[in-house]
């Protein structure tokens, strides 16, 4: 009788606070649809790992179901490149093939990230590695801040996953504030010139290709990153692979989206969790989003300085990977200024290009943080 309430005496303040936390991961995920996919997963696996005495990470010296699919899916890092596959057949290149000077606008909103790792490290970070997976969140890309917190900070992955997707999910609360502190008005209201350009097939069908290549001989690192979410976008533009590509939208991103949510929360036990360096991750990770949004927003307005036909620097915003959130965020910021004004396309492609900027953004940590480190 005694063995069959053993678990009362197991449970301490730190218990009951990660299942306050649980509970607020699935509240959101339910009442407010904050990536409900992921966070009412990890919040139920939150609570879950915090049972006392739970058999779910290991019993009497076994391992427990969730140690083996974080052995599994984790640590070998299938879960987060086979999301990439998925991504990859989600995602439609064809707005970013038509205007490829997006492409700059992709790269310069992962400035946040960089100026995170700096600001991690002076605040206590526990290493460039560490810091690295904090700056990572900026780019807004759930699979890369997963697969780079894995290399570099495994026993942080719990918070910086919690951080990556709810800053993902708070794009329109977070982006606006910061696009108006740094534009006026009449910036805002600049109009976009669109012009609808046929993409030709055998250019998206090469498109993969050659962005596989050219990544994988500047970081051959960051070819499980790229390489996947471009192999998912070549299913999707081959056209004889319309059941593959489907399923890799539907079957393939539900099912492991699933198994990589409760895995995640697997690692948020509360001696893991509730410790300082939790709170420098949040900080830090809101900062790289802020970081990177503002990015954006300076790169449009110092390439005014220099354009006849002006760039609306709220575009430049809309280079983060949290797409399609982030060009409608922008799409709707622009409507309020001026009702007939529409540079969703635009918004679009620089979006599109954030997607491949953020891959590559960790591709390039993931290359250059280890020499530096030594």
């Amino acid at each position: 009788m005694d063995k069959l309430f053993v678990g009362f005496a197991h449970i301490g303040y730190q218990q009951i606070i990660m299942y306050a936390i649980g509970g607020l991961l699935i509240y959101f995920a339910i009442k407010k649809e904050y990536e409900p996919m992921l966070l009412l997963p990890i919040g139920f696996s939150t609570i879950l790992v915090n049972l006392p005495l739970s058999a779910v990470l290991e019993y009497e010296g076994t391992p427990g179901v969730l140690k083996i699919l974080f052995d599994a899916g984790i640590q070998t890092e299938l879960f987060p490149v086979l999301i990439f596959i998925a991504v990859g057949a989600m995602i439609d290149f064809t707005p970013l093939l038509a205007n490829p000077k997006m492409l700059f606008f992709g790269a310069a909103a992962q400035f946040g990230i960089f100026a995170t790792i700096v600001i991690a490290l002076l605040v206590g970070a526990d290493s460039l590695k560490v810091a690295s997976a904090i700056g990572i969140i900026g780019a807004a890309d759930g699979p890369t801040a997963i697969f780079v917190a894995s290399k570099f900070a495994q026993k942080y992955l719990g918070p910086i996953t919690v951080a990556a997707y709810s800053y993902m999910s708070l794009v329109p609360i977070v982006q606006p504030p910061v696009i108006r502190l740094l534009t006026t008005k009449e910036e805002r209201m600049i109009r976009m010139e669109y012009r609808d350009v046929k993409v030709p097939k055998p250019v998206k069908i090469l498109f993969p290709i050659f962005v596989t290549i050219i990544a994988g001989i500047i970081a051959p690192i960051s070819v499980p990153l790229v390489g996947l979410l471009m192999f998912g976008n070549l299913i999707r533009e081959s056209g004889v692979l319309e059941r593959l590509s489907k399923a890799a939208q539907n079957e393939l991103a539900n099912i492991v989206t699933i198994l990589l949510g409760i895995t995640i929360g697997s690692t948020m036990v509360a001696e893991d969790f509730l410790q300082p360096m939790t709170l420098v991750i949040l900080l830090g990770g809101l900062g790289a989003f802020i970081f990177d949004t503002a990015g954006g927003v300076l790169f449009a307005k110092f390439l005014n300085l220099f354009l006849k036909k002006k760039v609306n620097p709220m575009v430049g915003a809309a280079g983060i990977s949290a797409f399609p959130m982030s060009a409608r965020v922008i799409q709707k910021m622009a409507q309020k200024e001026d009702p007939s004004n529409f540079i969703l396309m635009h918004a679009v492609s620089a979006n599109v290009a954030g997607q491949l900027g953020s891959i590559i953004a960790g591709g390039l940590i993931l290359a250059l943080v280890p020499l530096l480190a030594g």
